[in-house]
């Protein structure tokens, strides 16, 4: 493995450690899409910022983005408490508009600057150990790796000083306002800290990827845990998970690096949606036939008990007449009847089927509720 091998996944790693973090909270607050209209909306602010500085590695463009993304986020929510359209339109309203706006200037004004929209939308990874950092003459790595390394702390300290006021003002705003500690004021420090982290990935892997490592790797960790603190460790572990196994994907297929990124963000969210302990398709398709089953065998208990000891009992409980009598399959029948058997609830007699004890006081035990 070469060092620039070694660079790029060093840069995807903390560039996804970077984007984990608030993507959760975007996540939490059901405001996933915000992130994709940040990531494209903020481009005419670093438009902007360029026409201002003339350089493409001035603070002022991150700054300038980042404006950029709080007056997205301001546009989005005047339209929406207008209450004459949903959040969903309102971003579908804005973030287009501004981003044509962003196209528009680099067409009109900055053609022959390296300020595209394929770099803008795509990125090149790859490229990123040629652009290095060098202090006094003296070589410290790839410029990228210490934006993102310097976002990734910004993020990392926001989140651990405002840990509980963010939480609080997540899951109970209302609370979170009653209590004094200006949820609306942490809402647009969120939304500038998502808009300085999308720009400052932008050279690097581009918008697209952004948001697929802002997005999916806290969707997964959603699905994997309940607890805050938790959600936050196995979001940056998935999405540097995915960064890293994405570089080894594009390099087998000799493909897009961030391409592979983000399909294995995709991978990693389909394995946590089918395998997840407790949320997982698996788990609830296993629930679903457990809760079926029991359903059913406590209708074959209460069926058993209401005609026990009646004048119709031998042809209420014979084994060849439940599915009629129950509706049944004679398949489903026989399972139900042999799973009952098996937890010692019935009895097979000849042809008919008599209840135990323990399955008279099953029976009575599901009537009494």
């Amino acid at each position: 493995m070469t060092s620039a091998q070694v660079e790029v996944q060093l840069v995807a790693a903390v560039v996804a450690a970077a984007c984990a973090l608030p993507g959760v909270f975007l996540v939490l607050r059901r405001m996933a899409m915000m992130s994709d209209a940040i990531s494209h909306a903020i481009l005419p602010g670093i438009v902007l910022g360029f026409f201002l500085t003339g350089r493409l590695g001035s603070p002022l463009l991150i700054a300038a983005a980042a404006v950029a993304g709080l007056v997205t986020v301001f546009l989005v929510e005047i339209i929406d408490r207008s209450r004459l359209v949903k959040e969903d339109a309102a971003i579908g309203l804005v973030f287009p508009a501004l981003f044509s706006l962003g196209v528009i200037l680099i067409a009109r004004h900055a053609g022959d600057v390296h300020l595209d929209i394929d770099a803008v939308l795509l990125g090149e990874i790859a490229f990123a150990p040629f652009d290095r950092l060098s202090v006094a003459g003296r070589d410290l790595g790839p410029r990228s790796l210490w934006t993102m390394g310097a976002m990734l702390v910004a993020n990392a300290v926001f989140l651990g000083v405002f840990f509980k006021e963010l939480k609080l003002a997540t899951f109970d705003p209302a609370l979170a306002a009653a209590l004094g500690f200006a949820p609306a004021a942490l809402h647009y420090a969120l939304m500038a800290l998502v808009s300085v982290t999308a720009v400052g990935a932008f050279d690097a892997v581009g918008s697209i990827l952004v948001v697929a490592l802002m997005i999916a790797p806290a969707a997964a960790a959603w699905l994997l845990t309940d607890r805050l603190g938790a959600m936050l460790a196995w979001s940056v572990g998935v999405g540097v998970a995915s960064a890293v196994s994405g570089y080894w994907l594009a390099y087998a297929l000799d493909a897009s690096i961030a391409g592979a990124m983000a399909t294995m963000t995709g991978v990693a969210f389909c394995a946590a949606l089918v395998a997840a302990p407790r949320r997982g398709l698996v788990v609830l398709l296993h629930r679903r036939v457990t809760q079926r089953s029991t359903f059913a065998q406590q209708l074959l208990l209460i069926h058993l008990l209401n005609h026990e000891g009646s004048a119709e009992a031998d042809e209420e409980c014979r084994r060849d007449r439940l599915p009629n009598h129950l509706r049944w399959s004679p398949a489903f029948a026989a399972r139900v009847v042999r799973r009952a058997e098996r937890q010692g609830l019935v009895v097979p007699r000849a042809d008919w089927i008599d209840l135990t004890p323990a399955g008279r006081a099953r029976a009575s035990e599901a009537l009494a509720r």
